[in-house]
């Protein structure tokens, strides 16, 4: 019988205690985040575990034994994703290896769901191990026939977004909806002093100001902030008491959107801002954001926000043949109406987003009071302790890994 080592502790009475090992997986810095915070909640509820995975600086101060950094892991669209194939391959090798040396008790998959499901897969195939998957794969958008392989190799899935239940109720995959962890980031009720800071029309402040939010990505600065500016242009043209504070992520060049403000004549309506995004939620009116997780976070502030994306033509075509859902934001799909405005690809012009957000300026309260929805819908604050207590009562009934 081959022997798995497994990390024992030392307690006060000099008692070897044999710590239960739990692997993490993510591969994209939002699934760091959640992951961190998730391996947070589990140490609360059984500090005698260890902890080894993928990730990145969130599970790194959670101590969790990395044997990859994610740093060189994220990529979007097929071409990223084909130039970084030795990364990737890299570290499914390590994964492998990692598995034969110290096989964990409970394998916890956070996002990622292209290298997340070939892991699982490979783990189940070759050993006897719980996996838990928490933030799902997004089969109610594309690749739903991605359900086979997560009820074949996953034992239970921790939803984080309420129209999921029925997916998998339907498929007969074991789950718990959980809530939304960004319901952690932000407080359940909105603080009254936000919502007294929001007028019921732009005109009742002297000064109002808008959030232009482009993206973290180059290719969707690329595409999106010169709109966004020439658009900031057309607004404070009609109303002079606007002004604008561009969010600038982390990922991003600052060089990149202060060359945009050099194109045109009036750029002291606009400042930039770094750190976290919820600081410009708090302090604007109505938000103009690229289509992402953000726009939820929006919504959790109960900030009016139009959402915009553009991508290429033949990237726009091909996600019309495989992206079956009848919005792009989050909110919108949560509430299953538009409380959040959508301008997609050819939409998404200078004229057509100033001439909303005029409106939306106008009628503040109303667009308002349609994002408190989707606060009572996510549920209360809580989910990665709920995920927690998942995994550690998973953890309890797992097999020894000899």
């Amino acid at each position: 019988m081959k022997f798995t080592p497994i990390k024992t502790v030392t307690t006060k009475m000099n008692l070897p205690v044999k710590l239960n090992h739990i692997m993490v997986l993510t591969g994209e810095p939002s699934g760091d985040l959640h992951a961190g915070h998730l391996v947070r909640e589990i140490k609360q509820i059984n500090n005698h575990i260890y902890f080894s995975g993928i990730g990145g600086t969130h599970l790194e101060d959670q101590k969790v034994d990395l044997f990859y950094n994610i740093s060189k892991l994220s990529a979007m669209g097929l071409t990223e994703v084909f130039m970084q194939f030795p990364q990737i391959k890299k570290a499914f090798d390590l994964f492998k290896k990692k598995l034969r040396v110290n096989t964990p008790n409970l394998i916890i998959l956070v996002d990622y769901p292209g290298f997340n499901l070939k892991a699982a897969q490979f783990a189940k195939d070759h050993y006897d191990i719980k996996i838990l998957y928490y933030i799902t794969p997004k089969v109610w958008a594309w690749k739903k026939s991605r359900l086979k392989n997560i009820k074949k190799y996953i034992d239970h899935a921790a939803l984080i977004l309420p129209f999921e239940e029925k997916i998998y109720k339907k498929a007969k995959i074991q789950y718990t909806y959980v809530g939304n962890p960004l319901m952690d980031e932000y407080s359940e009720n909105i603080p009254e002093v936000l919502l007294d800071s929001k007028p019921l029309s732009s005109k009742q402040k002297n000064t109002t100001m808008i959030g232009l939010l482009p993206g973290s990505r180059n290719n969707e600065l690329k595409s999106l902030l010169d709109i966004m500016i020439e658009a900031a242009t057309l607004i404070h043209r009609n109303n002079k008491k606007v002004v604008f504070i561009i969010s600038k992520a982390s990922s991003i060049n600052r060089k990149i959107i202060e060359a945009g403000l050099k194109k045109i004549r009036n750029d002291s309506m606009f400042q930039i801002k770094e750190g976290p995004v919820k600081d410009i939620f708090f302090k604007s009116e109505l938000v103009i954001a690229a289509s992402g997780t953000v726009t939820l976070e929006a919504a959790l502030c109960c900030v009016p926000t139009i959402i915009v994306y553009k991508i290429s033509p033949v990237s726009y075509q091909m996600a019309k043949l495989f992206v079956k859902v009848k919005y792009v934001g989050l909110a919108n799909l949560i509430v299953n109406a538009e409380v959040m405005p959508e301008l997609l690809q050819n939409d998404v012009t200078p004229e057509k987003i100033s001439k909303k957000a005029l409106y939306m300026l106008d009628n503040l309260f109303y667009f308002q009071n349609q994002l408190q929805i989707v606060r009572k819908l996510l549920g209360k604050k809580g989910a990665s302790k709920r995920a927690a207590n998942i995994a550690v009562n998973m953890l309890a009934t797992s097999k020894l890994p000899y």
